[in-house]
């Protein structure tokens, strides 16, 4: 019972049980309700500079690595590029599709004109004067003003940077890498606070904006598992396919770390035993080596699904029609911001906040009506990420030749 009791995962279920029913029956604690979801938001969004500009440096500078492997790293970054963007196509298209947005009467309780201004800059936005305001004036400007997108344009070159000076550079990739781990520590706090947050988020939604509200949110939520078991046996299944192996034989592998990224919600967890199997299941340690590692910070299939449908979800909420120009943007803008998303839990929903602080047509604060679903769809988020960087692994170990199908057969697990 204690144990359960101390289960995140439960500890959400509840509060959003609680938050539906202040929701319901004390509609004038919904102005509280918003400032302490509000509040959780501003914990998330601190913390989304250092997190992003630690990622993407640590993963560009380990890249260092490459050399020694000549057309591994390309072919892994290819892959994972080729692969994400599918994703991401994918999660646009359903959600586009089944429109799970389409419900959610948010004149009620809102503010229509801050609303309208959002509709009329998604009309005016301007994708010249977007993109060249990526490159910042100075380096601690873009920190100061939190400007996600120049942040990464800096941590992209920073990265490159660091990646030249070879062994001199290895002390301050250990010192950013002992940063970064400082502020995931800070992070699990934060998610630690979750139910909190949760419940602030679906007392406000449910006492705002009503119980028709919920409908849609799980119209989002089933969404995104259909995208995601779509994503697997179909896309990655027509990979396994073209690279004569089995998905099925495959998943049954790899079942016992399945099984801790869906208590864990965390990828990351079964980092060590990922790369462990997929050694024993064929690969060269080489490609393994390089492959899974970056795959964590360049190949997160789950979360730029759920990035993607996320973003068009909260724009048929808001009512703010997105012409294909536009979507065709963010799919480019959520190339690059997919690549700040820790394989870690809020991973997924600290990447988003930023995409909309980034793009600045849909309201940062509109996340509010996520955070009741958002801590169950980091499961299928952190299972599709496992799945998918373990396929990459196996994709270039074959296309390299690094691959022993004798291991395979040999091993009893499978």
């Amino acid at each position: 019972m204690k144990r359960l009791i101390s289960n995140l995962t439960f500890q959400v279920i509840v509060a959003i049980i609680l938050g539906v029913i202040v929701g319901l029956y004390f509609k004038d604690f919904a102005p509280a309700a918003q400032v302490i979801s509000k509040t959780f938001i501003n914990l998330i969004t601190m913390l989304i500079a250092p997190i992003i500009f630690f990622t993407i440096v640590l993963g560009i500078a380990n890249m260092g690595d490459m050399k020694k492997v000549g057309r591994v790293g390309g072919k892994a970054l290819l892959y994972f590029e080729i692969v994400t963007t599918f994703a991401l196509v994918i999660g646009i298209a359903v959600a586009n599709i089944l429109k799970p947005g389409k419900g959610i009467d948010v004149s009620k309780g809102a503010d229509a004109s801050k609303i309208a201004g959002y509709q009329k800059a998604a009309e005016e936005m301007q994708w010249g004067d977007f993109f060249a305001h990526i490159i910042p004036h100075n380096i601690f400007d873009a920190f100061a003003k939190g400007d996600i997108l120049q942040i990464l344009f800096i941590a992209i070159l920073f990265g490159y940077g660091l990646s030249k000076m070879g062994e001199a550079g290895k002390l301050l990739i250990s010192t950013f890498d002992k940063l970064g781990k400082v502020f995931f520590n800070i992070m699990k706090v934060v998610m630690a606070l979750a139910p909190i947050g949760a419940f602030g988020g679906m007392a406000f939604t449910v006492g705002t904006y009503g119980t028709k509200a919920l409908l849609p949110m799980v119209k989002l939520m089933g969404s995104v598992y259909l995208t995601m078991f779509l994503f697997v046996f179909v896309v990655l299944n027509i990979i396994c396919y073209l690279y004569k192996f089995s998905l099925w034989r495959y998943l049954k592998y790899i079942r016992q770390e399945i099984l801790i990224v869906l208590g864990t919600s965390s990828s990351e967890s079964a980092l060590p035993s990922m790369m462990d199997k997929m050694e024993k299941f064929g690969c060269s340690r080489s490609v393994v080596g390089l492959v899974i590692p970056t795959g964590y910070s360049f190949n997160l299939d789950g979360t730029t699904i759920y990035l993607s449908m996320a973003v068009i979800f909260l724009s048929q909420v808001f009512d703010i029609p997105l012409s294909l120009e536009q979507q065709l943007t963010i799919i480019g803008i959520l190339m690059v911001t997919s690549k700040g998303a820790a394989a870690v839990t809020g991973g997924g929903f600290i990447v988003l906040t930023s995409t909309l602080a980034a793009i600045k047509v849909i309201p940062v604060e509109s996340v509010a009506i996520l955070l009741g679903v958002d801590r169950f769809m980091s499961e299928a988020r952190a299972i599709t990420n496992l799945i998918g960087n373990g396929i990459a692994t196996i994709v270039v170990a074959k296309s390299e030749g690094e691959f022993t199908p004798q291991a395979i057969e040999g091993d009893n697990n499978i």
